[in-house]
């Protein structure tokens, strides 16, 4: 499987230190670097905004992906030039998913983590063989995969479906991560 579009899910706030937007601007360039093209929820604000503007700064594509409820409101990045419009969440999801060659889950709240949980249970069921990672910036998802260990632990997961989560600190480090994963899953 070759990675030609990933999609990001994160958050529309900017968390409480600078490095959680240096981390969204950092994988927005690492991606536009190797060509692969951005795919996220199409907001302008927050780490999505810092997310997309560094993609597009550094020439890369992007796609954006918003429910209806939402563009009404008036949260779109208005600079995307592909913005897609989902009817609801639910279709929000999908077409996500329908995009993306792989998944990455930056420091966020219930959405960022539903979002990714969903996709993420997904590749455990098999209904895809894409790469799901976060990026772990500076330890914040650390008690939560130390919750999954246990979870793992606990035989509530196999260690195989615990395995399908990728983590890394550095955006490009889990875009290795990514790649040495399509490279298996061929």
């Amino acid at each position: 499987m070759v990675l030609k579009k990933i999609a990001v899910f994160c958050s529309v706030s900017t968390g409480s230190k600078a490095v959680y937007m240096q981390a969204a601007q950092g994988i927005g360039k690492a991606l536009a670097k190797r060509g692969i093209t951005l795919v996220y929820g199409g907001g302008g604000d927050g780490m999505a905004g810092a997310l997309v503007s560094s993609a597009l700064e550094a020439g890369g594509q992007v796609i954006g992906v918003m429910p209806r409820f939402l563009l009404e409101k008036g949260k779109a990045y208005h600079q995307l030039k592909d913005l897609r419009v989902a009817k609801d969440l639910h279709e929000h999801k999908a077409m996500m998913a329908e995009l993306g060659d792989g998944f990455i889950a930056l420091p966020g709240g219930f959405g960022t983590l539903e979002e990714f949980f969903e996709i993420l249970t997904w590749a455990q069921l098999g209904l895809h063989h894409k790469p799901c990672g976060l990026l772990n910036v500076n330890g914040y998802f650390d008690q939560l995969l130390t919750f999954i260990d246990h979870v793992q632990e606990s035989q509530f997961i196999t260690l195989p479906a615990r395995e399908l989560l990728l983590t890394a600190e550095k955006p490009d480090k889990i875009l290795e991560l990514f790649m040495e994963f399509s490279a298996r899953n061929k």
